[in-house]
């Protein structure tokens, strides 16, 4: 069975942040939101790991901010 990493993968994550920041620029909320959605959905299916995915989901649910 698969363990989700949370360490950084990337030789640069301040360029991979920048990316991911950089495809948002221009676009209106809802269109911030959909591309958000689909880019969930690719990445999911390239994880292609049910396990990691629930583990992706439940820390990304304890973390998220508003919930404080």
């Amino acid at each position: 069975m698969s363990k989700l990493v949370t360490a950084s993968q990337f030789s640069n994550p301040d360029e991979a942040y920048e990316a991911l920041v950089d495809a948002h620029r221009g676009l209106s909320d809802d269109a911030s939101v959909a591309l958000n959605a689909r880019l969930v959905l690719v990445l999911a299916n390239h994880i292609g790991d049910l396990e990691v995915l629930k583990e992706a989901i439940a820390l990304a649910k304890t973390t998220d901010p508003h919930k404080r």
